[in-house]
């Protein structure tokens, strides 16, 4: 109860002025007890309420309403204020206790599925099992290792990146979407989103471009128009760094080499955005980063490929948000991906929670905490390696989570090293690399230059020139009485998780340290405490009441302003006093400062709870304490002190080991690491290069084409004979003669019959898609209750479409349409013939939930695959242990993930017409009682499985496609495979549609939502929480809007309207 003497205070003020109001309470009955007496207006505590309900209760606002309480003069307000303040301590109380009860019961239910998840993985996985791979058990447990013997185990099995690798020649994607992100003139702490993470991704793509093998990197962040910032983030890109002359032989030197922030426009663009409204424009940021991401790879093919693309070796995502957008763009260009979470949203969560202030669905109204646990599961889903800063994080932290399993991913490695089959199950590989540090502008002083200047300022010596000593210096030593005693330097925000009132408690009252040494608080910036957030105010007005407590003036310098460039010789003025630093803060997720001090030469104490354990074993160089153990602290802090000699070891020790933390050292395991990874990028079977060389030749054929497009095509509803009659190598027109004779020699490599082997030829629709200007894409998931595709309103809004754009010249030329469907290709090509609809009126068709990629061939009506999509979409696929495992769900949980009784009928039956190689498919038997998508793939992550679940077709069907496969990346594919940006692609959908139609919506594609189009939809088997908000723009300029009923020009003006927005 040592901080909530207030409490006590109250209740003795209580039961002093109320007892006989007590006594006669306690009198009556049980039943009877109450907090008013009768009519009357005195306040009646109870007993229980003074042994039960206030126990343990530690509120800083209800500290503030009851410094107000005792400041009141008048007895009756004071009686009514404290009353107040019971009920609020006592509902406070009792909403706490029932949050712990459903804390421990989500705990114990997540145990349990974790649990039930481990069993499921190991039926599949015990068949295969060696008698090596038994002593890897699910039931060990994994030892935390120190980084000193990570390196040597990683040394011995893995190539520790060296200079020999110069040769590489690599191109780096870094991504940090939110805050300020500059090179020069960082703003930290302008706001919540700018801060370490801002520095250490600048300072990263610096340190990566300086290495060797490394060509070029591109750090990704938002480009921000606004009044409200400097203008210098509106800039497009901002050169961090040029490789040096050495790093890349002399003369080979590129003039795209080293490293680059690039701003990508995404959301509104005159709005500076906090990061948890960021959300709904990620897709906007994947289509923007893209197009870059094409364009520099084909330009740095130049330069250092020899002609062909230099993909990059890794993307690698910065936080949540930049995770999602990390696994777009990995999954759109088969590279690796890596990720480093900083914060995470689980742990925020569960922390919120136990504070009792707010309901769950507050916290996600405020942070959008659900919308940043998905990204982060997603950002698992794809991640080759995961970045960490220290061991805790993996433990405590990414344990929360569903995509990860420390003792499955043991296993899982253990069977992918022997070469043993894994099902389809994976784990992403999780490495400590602490963050880098520069110390070049370090001066490791060993001499007694600092003190002299130190007694230059101090006023004891003479003729020292003022321009030698800092200016902040000035600003904390005339807080001393005596200047020369060692400092005890202690820097953080004013957070109350950073316990600095702790501190100042163990220094007040330890007389011999206070005697011994000065104690430096230097706590951000402020001009007025009352114009700072509550918390920090709260920390700041307790700090200097503690000073006043204690008559600690004249040894604690608590200066107002400090500027970044000020903290390098805030830590020289304290290494030259022979001072400590300390970080007392109840947890510590890493320690940046803590290398920093010791880079200077400052032992440190610090908090046992975090990083700083990590910390310690590497540099040996100080001690670690229990942060509420006020008389550890202080002990600590004044051995360090008094013993001279433990204070130079320390000293030495931190300056010897110190090189572990720097940039060099960072970069180099980070590419060991990296390099460990299945490094992966796009290879097509079919040249497309080749065909883009052949264009000039063939461009009276493609000008031809364009003009049959515009003129001969008869619309689906026209006569087809007509159409088929113009194709005619006979016929008397002499376009169409030429146009026969040029197509002769590709049709007689035109396979005979559909599905033959496509290697040895490539349909002619392949560069006829490659060189279309724009895309209309119909998307339209238009059901009937048996999940028949309505013919009726689909096949009037098709045949409405494609008028409205041939309606118009200038957009009838070089377009091309689409139809993305979640039907098995062989049922599309029956609805088409039932509806009259020919096959060759589009470019390309994406089936099955974008499992599969189509052209029309050269023959009508043949249908050719395309030959690469496949590989493309096959990683982390395992089609049959999939099956085996969704079926079992499927059959026995219900809706909310609640287990259905054995012996019910089953829910679901596989739908082997609608399957194929990468697509999975079940007929729906009663939906009102089958799972939610959130749900289903929450229990498929619990067991290793890596996948894209779907609901489709008016909830009848469900089915499960590659991780890398979906409509919406299909079209990024196409983007990537034929350069048909996704900015010049329009989609049509409908209000509703598969669980897949929210991400058809966003992005810089344009999107025409038909209204009254589609009544029916799988929506609502999606997610239990309505998170559309976070995922689809309320407004953008990008998406427009039809009515069912809308005439072909109002259809052709809403296209040109879209087509208007800046993409």
């Amino acid at each position: 109860m040592a901080g909530n003497e207030w409490i006590n205070g109250y209740l003795e003020a209580i039961l002093d002025s109320q007892a006989q109001g007590i006594e006669e309470t306690q009198q009556k009955p049980q039943a009877a007890m109450t907090l008013r007496d009768g009519e009357g207006d005195f306040f009646n505590p109870t007993k229980y309420f003074v042994e039960e309900v206030v126990t343990g209760v530690d509120e800083t606002d209800l500290h503030r309403t009851w410094l107000k309480v005792v400041a009141t003069r008048n007895s009756r307000e004071r009686n009514s204020r404290l009353e107040n303040m019971c009920w609020r301590i006592w509902h406070l109380t009792r909403k706490k206790k029932q949050l712990e009860w459903e804390d421990s019961q989500r705990v114990a239910n997540r145990r349990l599925e974790r649990e039930q998840g481990r069993r499921d993985a190991t039926e599949d996985l015990c068949e295969d099992l060696s008698e090596g791979e038994k002593g890897d058990g699910l039931g060990e447990i994994v030892q935390p290792e120190t980084p000193r013997l990570q390196l040597q185990r990683n040394s011995s099995s893995v190539d520790i990146w060296s200079d020999d690798k110069k040769e590489n020649r690599l191109y780096v994607v870094l991504i940090s979407l939110h805050g300020l992100v500059r090179g020069e003139n960082m703003e930290l702490g302008s706001d919540s989103d700018t801060g370490g993470q801002v520095k250490y991704v600048v300072e990263l793509a610096r340190a990566l471009a300086r290495m060797p093998g490394v060509y070029r990197v591109d750090l990704f962040t938002r480009q921000i128009c606004s009044s409200e910032v400097d203008w210098s983030y509106a800039e497009p890109t901002e050169m961090l760094t040029t490789a040096s002359a050495e790093d890349c032989d002399g003369d080979e030197t590129g003039e795209s080499s080293g490293a680059y922030i690039i701003r990508i426009p995404f959301g509104p663009r005159d709005k500076y955005l906090p990061k948890e409204i960021l959300w709904p424009y990620i897709q906007e940021f994947v289509d923007g980063a893209l197009a870059h991401i094409l364009n520099m790879s084909k330009v740095l093919g130049e330069q250092i490929g020899n002609g062909k693309p230099v993909w990059p070796y890794v993307i690698h995502g910065h936080y949540a948000d930049a995770g999602d957008s990390a696994a777009l763009l990995s999954g759109a260009l088969n590279v690796p991906m890596v990720l480093t979470g900083h914060s995470l949203g689980r742990n925020k969560l569960e922390q919120l929670l136990k504070q009792g202030r707010q309901s769950k669905e507050d916290i996600n109204s405020t942070y959008k905490i659900k919308r940043r646990i998905e990204a982060e599961e997603l950002s698992l889903d794809a991640a080759e390696l995961v970045i960490t800063s220290t061991r805790q994080e993996i433990d405590e932290q990414w344990g929360l989570y569903d995509g990860f399993d420390v003792k499955l991913e043991k296993v899982l490695r253990a069977r992918a090293r022997r070469g043993v089959n894994c099902h389809g199950r994976y784990m992403p590989r999780m490495a400590v690399i602490p963050p880098g540090m520069d110390f070049t502008n370090v001066i490791q002083e060993v001499t007694s230059e600092g003190e002299g200047e130190l007694a230059s300022l101090a006023g004891g010596a003479e003729g020292s020139s003022p321009k030698a000593v800092p200016t902040i210096w000035s600003d904390v030593m005339r807080f001393f009485t005596n200047p020369h005693k060692p400092m005890i330097l202690a820097l953080s925000r004013p957070d109350p998780k950073k316990n600095i009132t702790t501190l100042l408690k163990a220094f007040g009252e330890c007389r011999h340290l206070r005697e011994l040494a000065n104690l430096t608080l230097i706590m951000g910036n402020r001009d007025d405490i009352d114009e700072l957030p509550s918390g920090n105010a709260s920390v700041l007005t307790t700090a200097l009441k503690l000073i006043d407590k204690y008559d600690l003036y004249g040894s604690v310098a608590y200066p107002k302003h400090h500027k970044q460039s000020d903290v390098p010789d805030i830590y020289r003025l304290a290494a030259n006093t022979k001072g400590v630093f300390i970080n007392p803060a109840l947890v510590e997720p890493f320690g940046l400062t803590l290398i920093e001090a010791a880079a200077h030469g400052l032992p440190m104490v610090a908090t046992k709870n975090g990083g700083p354990v990590d910390i310690l074993q590497a540099l040996h160089n100080g001690l670690l304490v229990d942060p509420h153990d006020q008389e550890a602290i202080a002990n600590a802090l004044l051995k360090l002190v008094s013993e001279k000699n433990l204070w130079n070891e320390c000293r030495i020790n931190g300056w010897k080991n110190i090189h572990l933390f720097s940039w060099p050292e960072h970069c180099r395991t980070y590419l060991t690491r990296v390099a460990s990874c299945r490094i992966r990028h796009p290879q097509w079977q079919t040249d497309a290069d080749e065909m883009a060389a052949q264009e000039d030749e063939c461009s009276l054929n493609d000008s031809l084409k364009d003009v049959q497009d515009m003129s001969l095509r008869l619309s689906v509803d026209g006569d087809k004979s007509s159409w088929n009659a113009s194709l005619d190598p006979n016929s008397t027109d002499p376009v169409k003669q030429i146009m026969s004779r040029m197509k002769q020699p590709e049709t007689k490599s035109k396979p005979e019959v559909q599905g033959k082997k496509q290697g040895d030829n490539v349909g002619s629709k392949f560069p006829v898609l490659r060189r279309r200007e724009r895309l209309i894409v119909i998307a339209v998931d238009c059901y009937n209750e048996e999940g028949a595709p309505d013919e009726k309103p689909m096949v009037a809004m098709i045949q409405n479409i494609i008028k409205a754009v041939r309606s118009d010249p200038k957009m009838a030329k070089n377009s091309g349409f689409a139809l993305s469907t979640s039907m098995p290709l062989d049922e599309l090509i029956n609805f088409f013939k039932s509806a009259k609809i020919q096959v060759s009126e589009f470019d390309t068709l994406i089936c099955s939930s974008g499992s599969e990629v189509y052209y029309p061939g050269a023959e009508e009506g043949k249908l050719l695959p395309d030959p690469d999509y496949s590989s493309h979409i096959d990683y982390r696929w395992g089609n049959e242990g999939l099956k085996n495992t969704v079926w079992k769900l499927m059959n026995t949980t219900a809706v909310g993930g609640e287990a259905r009784n054995k012996g019910l009928p089953s829910l679901v039956e596989e739908d082997k017409a609608s399957s194929n190689e990468h697509c999975v498919a079940y007929l729906i038997k009663d939906r009102s009682k089958v799972m939610r998508i959130d749900d289903l793939r929450q229990k498929l992550r619990l067991r290793g499985l890596r996948c894209h679940p779907m609901y489709c077709r008016n909830s009848t069907r469900l089915q499960i496609v590659p991780l890398l496969a979906s409509r919406s990346q299909a079209l990024r594919y196409l983007f990537v495979r034929w350069r048909l940006n996704v900015a010049n692609m329009y989609v049509v959908v409908g209000e509703h549609g598969d669980t897949d139609y929210e991400e058809l919506i966003s992005g810089t594609h344009k999107t025409v939502i038909v209204k009254g189009l589609v009544k029916l939809g799988s929506d609502a088997l999606l997610r239990s929480t309505d998170l559309r908000n976070d995922i689809v723009p309320s407004e953008s300029p990008f998406i427009g809007f039809l009515k069912v009923d809308s005439p072909v020009n109002e259809i052709t003006d809403i296209l040109k309207q879209l087509s208007k927005a800046a993409g």
